[in-house]
């Protein structure tokens, strides 16, 4: 079947069951380009607060999803591929948590979005790498602030407070970005020289330290668009290229490096689409009382917003 007739077939679909589709920007460009909705973690769980759609399938990994469905307990929420679990909210538990707040009885919690449902309700708030420091720095007071699991926004954030940030846990990080190496950028300057370095703060610590940008991927997207120059490199998961490229197609892009590949955010597929909005199977259900407790840090960072 020719992708044009899937599409079609999707767009049919989500007209029947009042259904939208929510995409991260580092999924397959077909599935950027028939989402209704295309962002990072913020852009998505802002969202997923205001839609009116029945039905909500998520282009992306477990934690968004379980995100949508805390946020949306009245409506349908589901995943193309349950297979697409992030290797990083895996990295934070509740125990280590609780035996942190033991230790700093007087600290806050702050959360990366990338973590699993069941973990934010330990939280007192949640952030997204596009807003982890705007939050950080309206914490109340001048506590400790516990913040998990990425140690790499750990380190972008900490920079740039003077609030004091312990990590949690201390090895916390994303296998896809901690990919680019310092000697990827060396290489890549080299190649395109006096050309722009922007990036993800999930990259290494020495890799950041190289960027004339950090941000989220909606960040980095919007930097890039309103910049004057028109080349940039970057460094950040290859799938940004695509949205990068349709946001400011007289500019151009460089990935730091070509081997940046989240494969699990491109598990999602025209065809996995159409079927989760057929048969409705793989749904996201977050138990009532963790969804519960969970909404709470969540809505939080809304409000923050």
């Amino acid at each position: 079947m020719e992708e044009k007739q899937i599409i079609e077939q999707i767009e049919r679909l989500k007209r029947h069951k009042n259904a939208v589709i929510l995409a991260h920007n580092y999924e397959r460009p077909e599935v950027v380009d028939i989402a209704d909705v295309v962002g990072g973690s913020t852009t998505l769980t802002k969202a997923a607060a205001e839609t009116s759609a029945d039905m909500i399938i998520v282009c992306g990994v477990d934690f968004m999803a379980e995100t949508v469905a805390v946020l949306n307990p009245d409506k349908k929420v589901i995943m193309p591929d349950r297979g697409a679990v992030c290797p990083m909210a895996q990295q934070i538990f509740e125990k280590d948590l609780q035996e942190a707040k033991e230790k700093y009885p007087d600290a806050e919690v702050l959360l990366y979005m990338n973590t699993h449902a069941k973990t934010k309700t330990l939280a007192d708030c949640i952030c997204t790498s596009g807003n982890a420091l705007k939050i950080a720095e309206l914490m109340d007071g001048g506590s400790p602030i516990l913040f998990g699991p990425d140690r790499g926004l750990a380190y972008y954030v900490s920079n740039r407070t003077t609030k004091e940030i312990i990590t949690i846990p201390e090895y916390g990080y994303c296998p896809v970005h901690h990919q680019i190496a310092i000697e990827d950028l060396k290489r890549a300057k080299e190649e395109h020289p006096g050309v722009k370095v922007v990036g993800h703060p999930e990259c290494t610590p020495e890799v950041q330290d190289q960027m004339d940008y950090i941000g989220s991927t909606s960040g980095i997207v919007e930097y890039c668009r309103d910049a004057e120059e028109a080349e940039f490199l970057v460094a950040a998961e290859v799938g940004l290229m695509h949205v990068l490229k349709k946001e400011a197609p007289d500019k151009t892009f460089y990935p730091v490096s070509n081997t940046t590949v989240c494969t699990l955010m491109k598990m999602p597929t025209l065809l996995k689409i159409r079927e989760a909005l057929e048969r409705e199977k793989q749904r996201v259900v977050v138990p009532e009382e963790i969804a519960i407790e969970a909404r709470r840090p969540i809505e939080r960072m809304l409000e923050y917003l």
